[in-house]
Formats: C-alpha cells, sequence, structure tokens
C-alpha cells in the first residue's frame, strides 16, 4: 500500500511507537504484549498534505477481541 502511495496514518503519527492491534489467543500473547499491527487506516497523500487527517490511534487497552480498535480523526 505504502509503495503504492498511501499514507500509514498510525505510522505518520506515531513513527517510533511500538504498538499492537492483535494478539494470538494462545502463549498468553496480549498479556506478554506479543503482538503484530494488522490493522491499518491508510489515506491517499492529498489527504495528509492538506491537513485534513487530525490523529490516528490504537486502543489496546480496549479489551473483548483478539482485535483491538484502530481509529482515525478526520476533518470535514
Amino acid at each position: 500500500m505504502v509503495d503504492m502511495g498511501y499514507v500509514d496514518t498510525f505510522r505518520h503519527f506515531h513513527p517510533e511507537q511500538v504498538k499492537y492491534s492483535w494478539w494470538s489467543y494462545r502463549f498468553n500473547a496480549r498479556k506478554n504484549n506479543a503482538g503484530w499491527r494488522i490493522d491499518y487506516f491508510f489515506v491517499t497523500k492529498d489527504l495528509m498534505d492538506k491537513g485534513l487527517v487530525k490523529q490516528a490511534f490504537i486502543h489496546n487497552d480496549v479489551f473483548g477481541s483478539d482485535h483491538c480498535p484502530v481509529g482515525l480523526e478526520i476533518e470535514i
């Protein structure tokens, strides 16, 4: 996706932060924070350049699934 010109919004706003959006149910993966970031919001570069994307976040403190919510704040 990035090679096609789209922007990974979470990485744009948090270039050094390590956060995951998915954990296996096996081996206490979530408890040990051994996960993967497999849920994304990609946007076109022009949306980023226009400042319409305000924030991207991962709510890894929300439980109830093997995934946690990911979000995007945009101005429309």
